[in-house]
């Protein structure tokens, strides 16, 4: 994996930045230690980037440059059919290639295919490619958004890069979206396309760019997920047999590398489907797996070495206790770059530390729950039908006795979602502040600015298709994008890994796409992700098949009311985000939870996450110290180091 960073200036003033863009670059050594290329490609053009080297590890040294010169590419990803396309492009077009890397399919495919060729791309990539003949920039984010991009336009001209702290030093760190922060309140992260911070968006997953000097960046989507209206299931078996196949080959060109492959393991079914496949193509595969010194569900490790040793692999597992997780929290918002409020960052942050140890690139099972139906709450449509179906003057009804019931009294919260419009209910996989609540804790809070302004456009665009995969839908381009995707990223590059993911292939989703209501969830037996637990049945151990979801469960509610109190309390009471936040309200909730009178632990690390992010990137008054350390390996010589 590797980091990118490119300039376009309109004044020709791009090499009076080259010292503001090669400290701008070295913010993002975590992604790339294996080398450092700038090119100031002309007084225009400063091209950055950051190499971690996994396919053609000797050469391929980044920028790259094709057709005597007459394009520049900076690129984060990897293209997993690149040597199919390679093939095609010389036998069609008599292409050439110096190198025998990924990275140069994409540059000749952009010279015989134009914009096309992000369509034709199998992988996870986002890239810049300057045509010096055409004096045009051209640039794409893969279909599902699994490597970030974030653009950045000033009065000088506009930048992209990998991570938003490399764009930090162009802007004013005090200028906050306080629309994104009441979404951050609800969502627990700040959604696409925007950030935390005023100018700084992020390219849209799905979407190629096109732009020329003194141009606004124009975006085109060549990609939707977009579910197919649903036909019945004739034939089980061999639905399942295509999802099994369909997995399998992705698995295979996921593993291509020139550097060791392992795979992450957490008890449930993705994680161990993914070890099962992975393993028929390496026998000898790594795994990886962390748990916490906490009784109870919060430990899958000894599950997921259980399942090790089923599958006849080896695990290596870390264990994390409460002051770990403390000292860690602000190096991992360091990296976060906007706050995210996933506790599971925690672990995924010392498994990814324990995995780069041993390896280079990991296989994760992200995507699973969204393209096959694998979250509780999809299931919730088919339990709430004997009121949503009612006529609508009958739901209004029950809503209305609904409210005169006392809070905790049976049946109040399922006459209430019963009778709310999926559209208003449903925001993602998490909820954390009611609108009531940041009505209190928000010292600005707009009443016009709710959560379905992000979840709106969504709902309208996959309108017509039943609740469950509407749900679906919506968590792609919210929840997947904003959360899991965006912690997978960043917790991984943290420690210079790549982590990849062969459920979020395009191949993958075009079967997952067509699946009916039934063989995703049903409501007798509590089973999610049907039709994939049967594909799976075939290769994961009995046991796991139905096993209930867990993804790396974080102590959290256990330590805020015991070990990390204090801890918590200190931060909220020097925060510097006062102005902002009510941080008394906030350790009023945080008490609350200790003392037992509610389950605060979402709400206060939500906000808990914010202090810190605000301390590292506006106030600047809280070091994590990794700056220091990344200057530190920046400054030994890289392999394939390269500035001109």
């Amino acid at each position: 994996m590797c980091g990118l960073l490119t300039f376009i200036s309109t004044g020709a003033t791009a090499e009076a930045r080259r010292a503001d863009i090669t400290a701008a670059n070295e913010t993002l050594h975590h992604r790339g230690p294996d080398g450092t290329g700038l090119e100031m490609v002309d007084d225009h053009i400063a091209i950055a980037h950051k190499r971690l080297a996994v396919i053609d590890v000797e050469s391929s040294h980044q920028p790259l440059w094709y057709a005597d010169g007459r394009y520049v590419m900076t690129y984060n990803g990897e293209i997993y059919n690149y040597k199919e396309l390679r093939a095609e492009l010389i036998e069609q077009h008599g292409a050439t290639f110096a190198t025998e890397g990924d990275g140069e399919v994409i540059l000749a495919g952009y010279h015989h295919w134009g914009p096309n060729v992000a369509k034709r791309l199998r992988g996870m990539f986002a890239f810049v490619i300057w045509d010096r003949q055409e004096k045009r920039g051209f640039g794409a984010r893969d279909q599902f958004g699994i490597k970030p991009m974030f653009h950045l336009q000033t009065p000088e001209g506009f930048y992209f890069s990998s991570e938003k702290k490399a764009l930090m030093p162009f802007i004013d760190p005090t200028a906050l979206d306080e629309a994104n922060l009441s979404h951050y309140l609800t969502l627990q992260y700040a959604p696409e396309p925007g950030s935390m911070h005023r100018g700084i968006d992020r390219i849209a997953a799905g979407h190629y760019i096109q732009f020329t000097i003194g141009s606004e960046v124009a975006a085109t989507r060549y990609f939707n997920p977009d579910f197919l209206p649903p036909l019945p299931v004739d034939n089980p078996q061999r639905c399942y047999a295509e999802i099994l196949d369909t997995l399998r080959e992705s698995v295979r060109i996921h593993m291509r590398s020139d550097v060791p492959v392992g795979t992450f393991l957490s008890s449930g079914i993705d994680s161990t489907g993914i070890v099962a496949l992975a393993r028929e193509f390496n026998p000898d595969i790594l795994t990886f797996t962390v748990g916490f010194d906490v009784p109870g569900h919060y430990n899958e490790l000894d599950v997921a070495l259980e399942s090790a040793a089923h599958l006849g692999v080896k695990s290596v597992g870390t264990k994390i206790g409460p002051e770990e997780m403390m000292s860690a929290l602000p190096k991992i918002v360091w990296h976060l770059d906007d706050p995210v409020a996933d506790p599971s960052l925690v672990p995924l942050y010392f498994v990814a530390a324990k995995a780069a140890e041993h390896v280079t690139v990991v296989l994760g099972g992200e995507g699973a729950d969204e393209f096959f139906g694998g979250y509780q709450i999809y299931r919730e449509p088919l339990s709430l039908q004997p009121i949503s179906g009612l006529p609508r003057g009958v739901r209004s009804g029950l809503r209305a006795v609904s409210k005169v019931i006392p809070e905790g009294v049976k049946g109040k919260s399922f006459l209430e979602r019963g009778t709310t419009e999926l559209e208003t209910r449903f925001v993602g996989n998490a909820n954390i502040f009611k609108e009531e609540e940041k009505r209190k804790i928000l010292r600005n809070y707009d009443p016009n600015v709710t959560y379905t302004d992000i979840t709106a456009p969504f709902y309208a665009e996959c309108d017509g298709l039943d609740d469950t995969t509407r749900m679906q839908y919506v968590d792609i381009k919210t929840w997947l994008r904003g959360d899991i995707l965006v912690k997978a990223d960043r917790m991984s590059m943290a420690h210079s890994l790549e982590v990849r993911v062969p459920f979020l292939d395009v191949e993958v989703f075009k079967v997952a796409s067509k699946l009916p209501l039934d063989e995703k969830v049903k409501l007798r037996g509590n089973h999610t992700k049907w039709a994939l637990r049967q594909a799976l049945a075939q290769v994961v151990p009995p046991a796991i098949v139905n096993r209930p979801k867990m993804g790396f469960p974080t102590p959290t509610r256990v330590w805020l009311g015991r070990e990390m109190f204090e801890w918590a309390d200190n931060i909220l009471a020097t925060a510097g985000c006062g102005h902002l936040i009510d941080l008394e309200y906030v350790r009023g909730l945080l008490r609350d939870h200790r003392d037992g009178k509610a389950d605060n632990s979402r709400k206060v690390w939500t906000i808990l996450v914010f202090c810190l992010w605000h301390a590292i990137f506006v106030e600047r008054s809280l070091d994590p110290g990794v700056e220091r350390a990344q200057s530190q390996l920046a400054s030994k010589p890289a392999v394939g180091s390269m500035v001109s």
